[in-house]
């Protein structure tokens, strides 16, 4: 049986229904350590969206070092580490470590997460060779969108809190990230619409900010 990989809060040293409000995007800047297929981004987007869709979130995509500063009134910054490609994959079963991490200090949770494309690609790679060769790459970003995902949910929750299942659960199977169909349980979608995070994208509402955070 292959085993689950979980994902983890860092510290860092101290130096269920549709929910119908409009809410303020939510910037994400984004750095890849490689640059990564158009296929696997594109999907990654579309999954998050998807996930988190139910809840009223929705978000505006930043490159890091090249993207808008412009203020926003909630924002997290993702980097993707290692390959986030498809490529030379071996049928070899692998268990990497920690998927994906969100930072926390003096028991604050930051706005700031890893995701760690090289740890996914190995752990899932065995399965993705049995799948069509031209599915591979969205497939491979639908699995990096459900980390992200799970990392955005302890940012904008504020949660140290995982899920008994779902997308918040801490750990993870090969078929949570491969299946078609992987969502947040009711419980933990409601701690998102719940949240400050979702409060101030409420009030900012389609008008534009009106708090900001600037980065």
């Amino acid at each position: 049986m292959r085993p689950l990989l979980c994902l983890a809060l860092a510290a860092l040293p101290v130096c269920g229904g549709q929910h119908q409000a409009t809410l303020a995007p939510i910037a994400l800047y984004t750095q890849f350590e490689r640059n990564p297929p158009a296929a696997v981004v594109d999907s990654l987007q579309l999954e998050l969206q998807s996930i988190m869709a139910p809840m009223g979130l929705n978000f505006q995509w930043r490159n890091l070092a090249t993207g808008s500063r412009q203020p926003s009134v909630e924002l997290a910054v993702i980097h993707f580490k290692g390959r986030c490609d498809v490529a030379g994959l071996i049928p070899h079963d692998a268990n990497p470590g920690p998927l994906g991490w969100t930072h926390v200090s003096r028991g604050a949770i930051l706005p700031f997460a890893d995701v760690d494309c090289s740890a996914v690609r190995s752990f899932v790679q065995k399965e993705l060779l049995s799948i069509c060769p031209n599915d591979r790459e969205p497939v491979f970003g639908r699995a990096l969108g459900r980390v992200l995902a799970h990392e955005l949910y302890h940012i904008f929750a504020d949660t140290k809190r995982h899920g008994a299942d779902g997308v918040a659960r801490e750990c993870y199977s090969v078929q949570d990230l491969l299946t078609a169909d992987f969502h947040f349980q009711p419980s933990e979608s409601q701690a998102l619409i719940r949240s400050k995070a979702h409060a101030a994208l409420s009030n900012a509402g389609g008008d534009g900010p009106d708090l900001a955070h600037r980065l």
